[in-house]
């Protein structure tokens, strides 16, 4: 026990360092390209720390752990909005571009919904077809890939950068942004690992571990990363972490894997799951094309609804 403990501070330290290496390399990568920093935060960024629940994805299909697999997604897509964006609107006013709004948090809620109207039909039909099959993954990845030529385009318009604003070279942007992926990623390991073993040791559930442990775990680099770079006022970035990572979860966690290996049977995951997940990307839009903006009200807002519905989790588990 006390070494899981040990090995979990480790994790943490390195994920927290790794981060804020890694918001300081994209930045100046994205400068260097002379590319929106939204972009980055859609691509790099986003596609980085969604490394871990993809790790966890095809190790859980692999392992024909379904639950572990669909608890991850769905829990990590709840806590990147009510937690992260929550807590990051906590220390200061998440300003959201109007080209955001209309075109990145459309996409966002599509894709969540979409994901939810095709599992929900396993859910309500008395489990009489309770498999999450191979169509439904290429379902979801044939939406997936209209988003990546979304991203071709955006990266085709180059932007005006500020002058005065200094970036590292292309050369340390790339060591910097690598490096700090490196430390996410393994720290983010470090955390998953001792925190599902200390909960198997107690006793809780795969589905429990799934939407709770694992979910948090593995959403620590987007926690971590949209923090520190609200902190260092890339709110592109940290807007951008959250809403590519909630898209690729969806489109390369979850589509791209089952569509591969087949589909996942026996689902267990509760109809309410869905529910809070497509309320938190609902939320997140009408609160950003309101003032274009996530102020401290909302991100509280985001936090309520984030103990409400881990209080239910943490009940019914």
């Amino acid at each position: 026990m006390i070494i899981y403990i040990l090995l979990l501070i480790v994790g943490f330290i390195i994920l927290i360092k790794g981060a804020d290496i890694f918001v300081d390399g994209a930045s100046s990568v994205a400068g260097n390209f002379k590319v929106s920093k939204m972009l980055i935060g859609l691509t790099i960024v986003a596609f980085g720390t969604s490394a871990p629940e993809f790790a966890v994805s095809v190790k859980s299909l692999i392992n024909g752990s379904g639950d572990m697999v669909l608890g991850n997604v769905i829990g990590s897509n709840i806590l990147n909005i009510v937690l992260i964006l929550g807590l990051s609107a906590l220390f200061h006013s998440l300003n959201v571009k109007d080209s955001t709004v209309k075109k990145e948090l459309p996409i966002t809620l599509l894709m969540t919904t979409i994901f939810s109207v095709l599992l929900s039909d396993k859910l309500f039909d008395n489990f009489n077809t309770n498999t999450f099959t191979r169509s439904d993954g290429i379902i979801i990845v044939l939406f997936f890939l209209v988003f990546i030529y979304y991203l071709i385009k955006m990266a085709k318009n180059k932007i005006e950068i500020d002058q005065e604003e200094k970036y590292m070279s292309m050369k340390k942007a790339f060591v910097f942004t690598i490096i700090g992926m490196i430390g996410i990623v393994f720290g983010s390991n470090l955390v998953v690992e001792n925190a599902a073993s200390l909960a198997k040791a107690i006793g809780i559930s795969e589905k429990m571990v799934a939407l709770t442990i694992v979910a948090l775990g593995t959403s620590l680099p987007e926690l971590v990363t949209s923090i520190t770079a609200t902190r260092k006022g890339e709110y592109d970035i940290a807007i951008g972490n959250v809403v590519g990572s909630n898209i690729f979860n969806i489109g390369m966690v979850i589509g791209i894997p089952i569509a591969i290996f087949g589909g996942i049977n026996q689902i267990t995951i509760n109809y309410i799951d869905l529910i809070v997940m497509i309320i938190s990307a609902l939320l997140l839009f009408i609160f950003s094309w309101k003032d274009r903006k996530i102020d401290k009200t909302e991100g509280i807002i985001f936090l309520i609804i984030f103990v409400s519905y881990y209080s239910y989790v943490i009940y019914k588990g």
